[in-house]
Protein backbone atom coordinates (compact mmCIF):
# COMPACT_ATOMS: atom_id res chain seq x y z
CA UNK A 1 0.00 0.00 0.00
CA UNK A 2 1.07 3.51 -0.91
CA UNK A 3 2.07 5.70 1.88
CA UNK A 4 0.21 8.96 1.63
CA UNK A 5 1.78 12.22 1.78
CA UNK A 6 -0.33 13.39 5.31
CA UNK A 7 1.65 10.41 6.69
CA UNK A 8 4.87 10.70 5.20
CA UNK A 9 4.99 14.81 6.44
CA UNK A 10 4.04 14.31 9.83
CA UNK A 11 6.02 10.97 10.70
CA UNK A 12 9.15 13.17 9.25
CA UNK A 13 8.26 15.88 11.12
CA UNK A 14 7.65 13.37 14.54
CA UNK A 15 11.70 11.79 13.67
CA UNK A 16 13.06 15.63 13.65
CA UNK A 17 12.22 14.94 17.90
CA UNK A 18 9.86 18.06 18.34
CA UNK A 19 6.34 17.87 19.70
CA UNK A 20 3.80 18.21 16.90
CA UNK A 21 1.52 21.37 16.43
CA UNK A 22 -1.82 20.43 14.80
CA UNK A 23 -3.76 24.06 14.79
CA UNK A 24 -7.58 24.13 13.35
CA UNK A 25 -9.40 27.37 12.13
CA UNK A 26 -12.72 28.39 10.99
CA UNK A 27 -12.55 28.78 6.95
CA UNK A 28 -14.05 32.00 6.57
CA UNK A 29 -15.14 33.21 9.80
CA UNK A 30 -13.12 36.21 9.71
CA UNK A 31 -13.72 36.14 5.88
CA UNK A 32 -11.80 33.72 3.14
CA UNK A 33 -9.80 36.87 2.28
CA UNK A 34 -8.08 36.45 5.55
CA UNK A 35 -7.02 32.76 5.22
CA UNK A 36 -3.56 33.11 3.62
CA UNK A 37 -2.17 35.60 6.03
CA UNK A 38 -3.88 32.90 9.19
CA UNK A 39 -2.22 29.91 7.54
CA UNK A 40 1.31 31.91 7.32
CA UNK A 41 0.78 32.67 10.69
CA UNK A 42 0.60 29.43 12.04
CA UNK A 43 3.29 28.23 10.42
CA UNK A 44 5.33 30.51 11.78
CA UNK A 45 4.55 28.91 14.77
CA UNK A 46 5.58 26.06 14.20
CA UNK A 47 2.41 24.02 12.85
CA UNK A 48 3.38 20.45 11.36
CA UNK A 49 0.05 20.88 9.93
CA UNK A 50 -3.19 22.96 9.58
CA UNK A 51 -7.15 21.80 9.97
CA UNK A 52 -9.42 23.76 8.20
CA UNK A 53 -12.40 23.89 9.31
CA UNK A 54 -15.96 23.59 6.83
CA UNK A 55 -18.81 25.90 8.60
CA UNK A 56 -22.14 23.25 8.74
CA UNK A 57 -25.49 24.06 10.23
CA UNK A 58 -25.39 21.65 12.87
CA UNK A 59 -22.10 20.88 14.26
CA UNK A 60 -22.36 18.15 16.53
CA UNK A 61 -18.79 18.01 18.16
CA UNK A 62 -18.18 21.65 18.17
CA UNK A 63 -18.26 23.67 20.98
CA UNK A 64 -19.67 27.23 21.71
CA UNK A 65 -16.78 28.99 20.17
CA UNK A 66 -16.18 26.83 16.93
CA UNK A 67 -20.29 26.88 16.48
CA UNK A 68 -20.03 30.51 16.78
CA UNK A 69 -17.07 31.00 14.23
CA UNK A 70 -18.57 28.38 11.85
CA UNK A 71 -21.75 30.44 11.98
CA UNK A 72 -19.98 33.55 11.11
CA UNK A 73 -18.62 31.92 8.16
CA UNK A 74 -21.73 30.60 6.93
CA UNK A 75 -22.82 34.46 7.67
CA UNK A 76 -20.46 35.77 5.56
CA UNK A 77 -21.43 33.28 2.39
CA UNK A 78 -18.99 30.72 3.01
CA UNK A 79 -19.30 27.47 1.32
CA UNK A 80 -16.45 24.03 0.51
CA UNK A 81 -16.67 25.43 -2.81
CA UNK A 82 -15.50 28.59 -1.97
CA UNK A 83 -13.21 26.94 0.30
CA UNK A 84 -12.01 25.04 -2.25
CA UNK A 85 -11.32 27.93 -4.79
CA UNK A 86 -9.46 29.80 -1.59
CA UNK A 87 -7.28 26.68 -1.46
CA UNK A 88 -6.46 26.44 -4.75
CA UNK A 89 -4.73 29.37 -4.83
CA UNK A 90 -3.02 29.26 -1.38
CA UNK A 91 0.25 27.84 -1.35
CA UNK A 92 1.05 26.49 1.97
CA UNK A 93 4.57 25.49 3.64
CA UNK A 94 2.43 22.06 5.68
CA UNK A 95 -0.23 20.00 4.73
CA UNK A 96 -3.59 20.89 5.35
CA UNK A 97 -6.48 18.61 6.37
CA UNK A 98 -10.02 19.53 5.64
CA UNK A 99 -12.48 19.16 8.89
CA UNK A 100 -15.72 18.98 8.11
CA UNK A 101 -19.37 16.92 8.78
CA UNK A 102 -19.98 14.25 6.25
CA UNK A 103 -23.69 15.89 4.90
CA UNK A 104 -21.11 18.96 3.58
CA UNK A 105 -18.70 16.39 1.76
CA UNK A 106 -20.89 13.61 0.60
CA UNK A 107 -23.31 16.50 -0.79
CA UNK A 108 -20.68 17.88 -2.58
CA UNK A 109 -19.53 14.67 -3.68
CA UNK A 110 -16.86 12.44 -2.73
CA UNK A 111 -15.48 12.00 -6.24
CA UNK A 112 -15.44 15.93 -6.86
CA UNK A 113 -14.06 16.67 -3.79
CA UNK A 114 -10.94 14.58 -4.65
CA UNK A 115 -11.02 16.08 -8.09
CA UNK A 116 -10.88 19.83 -7.09
CA UNK A 117 -8.32 18.90 -4.43
CA UNK A 118 -5.78 17.44 -6.66
CA UNK A 119 -4.33 21.35 -7.13
CA UNK A 120 -4.43 22.27 -3.68
CA UNK A 121 -1.97 21.95 -0.47
CA UNK A 122 -4.66 19.42 0.82
CA UNK A 123 -3.56 16.45 2.37
CA UNK A 124 -5.97 14.79 4.59
CA UNK A 125 -9.77 14.77 5.35
CA UNK A 126 -11.68 14.58 9.00
CA UNK A 127 -14.95 13.80 9.03
CA UNK A 128 -16.44 13.25 12.64
CA UNK A 129 -19.37 11.96 12.29
CA UNK A 130 -18.47 9.28 9.35
CA UNK A 131 -18.54 5.97 11.46
CA UNK A 132 -15.53 3.96 10.99
CA UNK A 133 -17.69 0.91 9.74
CA UNK A 134 -18.86 3.68 6.54
CA UNK A 135 -15.33 4.81 5.69
CA UNK A 136 -15.20 2.64 2.71
CA UNK A 137 -17.64 5.28 1.28
CA UNK A 138 -14.80 7.98 1.25
CA UNK A 139 -11.83 5.65 1.24
CA UNK A 140 -11.58 3.86 -2.34
CA UNK A 141 -11.34 7.36 -3.65
CA UNK A 142 -9.10 9.01 -0.78
CA UNK A 143 -6.60 6.34 -1.87
CA UNK A 144 -6.36 7.40 -5.88
CA UNK A 145 -6.44 10.88 -4.71
CA UNK A 146 -3.97 10.32 -2.14
CA UNK A 147 -5.75 12.04 0.56
CA UNK A 148 -6.06 10.93 4.52
CA UNK A 149 -8.93 9.88 6.27
CA UNK A 150 -8.38 10.85 10.07
CA UNK A 151 -9.07 8.27 12.33
CA UNK A 152 -10.85 9.87 15.61
CA UNK A 153 -10.22 7.44 18.75
CA UNK A 154 -12.42 8.58 21.81
CA UNK A 155 -11.98 7.95 25.51
CA UNK A 156 -14.84 4.91 25.45
CA UNK A 157 -12.88 3.10 22.69
CA UNK A 158 -12.29 -0.47 24.35
CA UNK A 159 -8.33 -1.83 23.80
CA UNK A 160 -9.71 -3.83 20.94
CA UNK A 161 -11.19 -1.33 19.00
CA UNK A 162 -8.28 1.02 19.39
CA UNK A 163 -5.95 -1.90 17.64
CA UNK A 164 -8.47 -1.77 15.08
CA UNK A 165 -8.51 1.87 14.29
CA UNK A 166 -4.59 2.97 14.38
CA UNK A 167 -4.30 -0.17 11.88
CA UNK A 168 -6.37 1.67 9.31
CA UNK A 169 -5.15 5.02 10.44
CA UNK A 170 -3.11 7.44 8.13
CA UNK A 171 -2.06 10.64 9.03
CA UNK A 172 -2.07 11.08 12.43
CA UNK A 173 -4.42 9.17 14.97
CA UNK A 174 -6.66 12.10 16.49
CA UNK A 175 -6.85 11.17 20.02
CA UNK A 176 -9.93 12.69 21.70
CA UNK A 177 -9.49 13.23 25.10
CA UNK A 178 -13.13 14.38 26.71
CA UNK A 179 -16.56 13.10 26.25
CA UNK A 180 -18.42 15.70 24.64
CA UNK A 181 -17.49 18.71 22.41
CA UNK A 182 -14.57 20.37 21.57
CA UNK A 183 -14.03 23.98 23.82
CA UNK A 184 -12.20 25.28 26.63
CA UNK A 185 -12.27 24.67 30.44
CA UNK A 186 -13.07 20.97 30.19
CA UNK A 187 -12.58 18.13 32.75
CA UNK A 188 -10.07 15.45 31.79
CA UNK A 189 -10.70 12.03 33.28
CA UNK A 190 -8.35 11.31 35.37
CA UNK A 191 -7.15 8.07 33.39
CA UNK A 192 -6.75 10.68 30.41
CA UNK A 193 -3.12 9.93 30.65
CA UNK A 194 -2.43 6.31 30.41
CA UNK A 195 -5.30 6.06 28.19
CA UNK A 196 -2.81 8.28 25.90
CA UNK A 197 -0.07 6.41 26.32
CA UNK A 198 -1.56 3.10 25.47
CA UNK A 199 -2.43 4.57 21.91
CA UNK A 200 0.46 6.05 21.28
CA UNK A 201 2.49 2.65 22.34
CA UNK A 202 0.34 1.02 19.76
CA UNK A 203 0.37 3.44 17.02
CA UNK A 204 2.94 3.39 13.81
CA UNK A 205 1.80 6.87 12.97
CA UNK A 206 1.54 10.21 15.38
CA UNK A 207 -0.77 10.33 18.09
CA UNK A 208 -2.33 14.06 18.58
CA UNK A 209 -4.20 14.90 21.61
CA UNK A 210 -7.37 17.02 20.72
CA UNK A 211 -10.68 18.82 22.60
CA UNK A 212 -10.03 21.38 25.12
CA UNK A 213 -6.43 22.05 24.88
CA UNK A 214 -6.04 25.42 25.76
CA UNK A 215 -3.37 26.39 27.95
CA UNK A 216 0.47 25.72 28.18
CA UNK A 217 0.20 23.51 30.65
CA UNK A 218 -2.19 21.85 28.58
CA UNK A 219 0.49 21.24 25.72
CA UNK A 220 3.24 20.17 28.16
CA UNK A 221 1.12 17.54 29.70
CA UNK A 222 -0.13 16.27 26.26
CA UNK A 223 3.51 16.16 24.25
CA UNK A 224 4.85 14.09 27.48
CA UNK A 225 1.95 11.09 26.79
CA UNK A 226 1.92 11.04 23.30
CA UNK A 227 2.94 12.83 19.94
CA UNK A 228 1.23 16.21 20.12
CA UNK A 229 -1.79 18.35 20.27
CA UNK A 230 -4.44 19.93 17.81
CA UNK A 231 -5.84 23.21 19.03
CA UNK A 232 -9.03 24.53 18.20
CA UNK A 233 -11.14 26.80 20.09
CA UNK A 234 -8.68 29.00 22.01
CA UNK A 235 -7.32 29.68 18.24
CA UNK A 236 -10.62 30.50 16.63
CA UNK A 237 -11.65 33.03 19.69
CA UNK A 238 -8.13 34.74 19.44
CA UNK A 239 -8.35 35.29 16.03
CA UNK A 240 -12.23 36.65 15.80
CA UNK A 241 -10.87 38.72 18.96
CA UNK A 242 -7.41 39.72 18.57
CA UNK A 243 -5.13 41.46 15.81
CA UNK A 244 -2.74 39.09 14.26
CA UNK A 245 0.27 40.01 16.18
CA UNK A 246 -1.69 39.63 19.33
CA UNK A 247 -2.84 36.11 18.56
CA UNK A 248 1.34 35.20 17.35
CA UNK A 249 2.10 36.46 21.17
CA UNK A 250 -0.89 34.02 22.28
CA UNK A 251 0.59 31.18 19.75
CA UNK A 252 3.83 31.93 21.53
CA UNK A 253 2.69 31.30 25.03
CA UNK A 254 0.53 28.12 24.15
CA UNK A 255 2.98 26.60 22.13
CA UNK A 256 6.69 28.14 22.67
CA UNK A 257 8.81 29.86 19.69
CA UNK A 258 8.70 27.88 16.65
Amino acid sequence: MTIKTLTKKMKERQKQGDSLFVPYIMAGANGLEKLPAEIKLLVSHGAAAIEIGVPFSDPVADGPVIQTAGMQALANGTTLKKIIAALKVIESEVPLVLMGYANSFFHYGIQRLADDLKNTDVKGVIIPDLPFEHRALATPTFDTADLALITLVSLTSPPERIQTLIEEAEGFVYAVTVNGVTGEDRQYNEQLDQHLQVITDKSPIPVLAGFGVSTHADVQRFNRVCDGVVIGSKIVAALQNDSLPKVSEMLTELVGES
